[in-house]
C-alpha cells in the first residue's frame, strides 16, 4: 500500500530532513511550511528530482480553519494519510520567565501544542479503523526541554513540549486499538536555525562540552529516529519516547 506522510513545519531543519528520509523510503510526502515558501519549494523540487514524490502545502498549524483546508487538500491530492509528524513550532529570545509576557506565552503554546492537538485530531479521525480509516503512525516531535526545563532561556518552550509528552502519552492509549500508533522523540542539542531565533545561533557549540557525547546531534540523526517509529519495525510501540540528546 502507498505511504503518505504529513511533516510539519518541513521547509528546514529536522523537519526537511525527515522529508527527505521520507522520500528515500518510499514516502509520498507533504511538506509543510508557514512563509518560507522558497526553501519548501526547493525541497520539493529536490525529492521529486530525485525519484520521490512530494507536495508542497501552506498552512499555518495552529489554526484551525488552516489544518482542516490542509487535510483537505492532501484527501483530495493524494488519498488517505499514513502518517503524520508534528515537527512545527518555534521558541523565542532567551529570558527568564519573570521577563516573558503573555502574548510570548500564547505564541509559544498555540504553536507548539495546539498545533499538535488539531493536526492529530484530523489524521485520527482519518487514520481510525474505528471510523473505517486503514490505521496509521503518528510521531510528536518533543525536546530534551521538556525533562531539562531549560531554566534561564526557554522555560516556557520547556513546558510546552512538556505537553507534547503528556499528549503523546494520552493519545496513545486512547486510540491504541484502533489501528494508530503514537510516539514522540526528544531531540537536545541539534544544529538547526531554531536556536538562532534565541538568539543565540551557536548555543550547541556553547553547550556540547557538557553533553556525554561532547559533540551536538544532527537533523539526520533526529529523521532516522523519526522513521523508525513511523515504520512496522517499531509496530509494538506506542506512547514510547526515543531521546536524542548524546546521553544528557
Amino acid at each position: 500500500m502507498q505511504k503518505t506522510v504529513l511533516i510539519t513545519g518541513s521547509s528546514r531543519g529536522i523537519g526537511a530532513a525527515t522529508a527527505r528520509l521520507a522520500a528515500h523510503q518510499g514516502y509520498r510526502v507533504v511538506v509543510n511550511y508557514l512563509v518560507n515558501q522558497q526553501a519548501a519549494l526547493e525541497l520539493v523540487d529536490d525529492i521529486n528530482r530525485n525519484g520521490g514524490k512530494a507536495i508542497c502545502q501552506q498552512a499555518d498549524v495552529s489554526s484551525e480553519s488552516d489544518v482542516i483546508t490542509l487535510f483537505q487538500t492532501i484527501d483530495r491530492q493524494l488519498g488517505p494519510l499514513t502518517a503524520l509528524v508534528n515537527n512545527a513550532g518555534i521558541l523565542e529570545h532567551q529570558m527568564r520567565v519573570e521577563q516573558m509576557s503573555v502574548d510570548r506565552w500564547q505564541r509559544v503554546l498555540t504553536s507548539n501544542v495546539i498545533s499538535c492537538f488539531l493536526c492529530c485530531r484530523e489524521a485520527v479521525s482519518r487514520m481510525s479503523m474505528k471510523r473505517g480509516g486503514i490505521g496509521g503512525s503518528i510521531v510528536n516531535v518533543s525536546s530534551v526541554a521538556a525533562r531539562t526545563g531549560s531554566p534561564g532561556e526557554y522555560v516556557d518552550y520547556a513546558a510546552s513540549k512538556g505537553a507534547v509528552d503528556a499528549f503523546t502519552l494520552g493519545l496513545a492509549k486512547e486510540v491504541a486499538d484502533e489501528g494508530i500508533r503514537v510516539n514522540a522523540v526528544r531531540p537536545g542539542f541539534i544544529y538547526t536555525d531554531i536556536h538562532a531565533s534565541g538568539g543565540e545561533p551557536n548555543r550547541v557549540d556553547r553547550l556540547k562540552d557538557g553533553i556525554p557525547m561532547k559533540r551536538g546531534g544532527t537533523p539526520k540523526e533526529v529523521a532516522h529516529a523519526i522513521l523508525w517509529l513511523l515504520s512496522d519495525e517499531a509496530s509494538y510501540c506506542t506512547g514510547t519516547f526515543i531521546d536524542l540528546g548524546g546521553g544528557r
